[in-house]
């Protein structure tokens, strides 16, 4: 069996945004060898996330605008009891929950084996600061 573990960073100018990170992933799975297996993607901040979609822009402005309704920021202590605590990143934890954690993608022939418009995205909700993304690729 055959592995490779690798850290992306990421450092968004904005508080929310979304990347592409699909070429970066497939170039890890070509580096690491593996004809067969499978490829994690884990965004390794609780502010952050790792999500499977089309790369379309209305898609990610539709994004952006949902979670926004669904956990809009607000940094007053009062609206969000997380923010006590000094933070005022409630809202992004929680905005990290909808959109999950991490991504299991297959790996056949040697690439990662998508379905029709699937794109891997690192996905931001408390941005300008540094975050990594693990990607582990094993297989045979």
């Amino acid at each position: 069996m055959k592995s490779l573990t690798e850290h992306l960073t990421f450092t968004l100018p904005e508080r929310m945004g979304f990347v592409n990170i699909t070429p970066q992933v497939a170039a890890l799975v070509e580096r690491s060898g593996v004809r067969e297996g499978l490829c994690l993607v884990n965004a390794m901040h609780i502010t952050a996330s790792v999500f499977i979609n089309d790369d379309e822009p209305g898609l990610h402005a539709d994004y952006r605008a949902w979670l926004e309704r669904l956990a809009p920021f607000d940094a007053d202590p009062a609206v969000y009891r997380h923010n006590r605590t000094g933070e005022d990143n409630a809202d992004a934890h929680l905005k990290r929950q909808v959109m999950g954690r991490e991504v299991v993608v297959a790996i056949t022939d040697g690439r990662l084996d998508f379905g029709p418009w699937e794109q891997i995205f690192y996905g931001e909700f408390d941005g300008r600061r540094p975050k990594r993304v693990l990607v582990k690729v094993i297989g045979a």
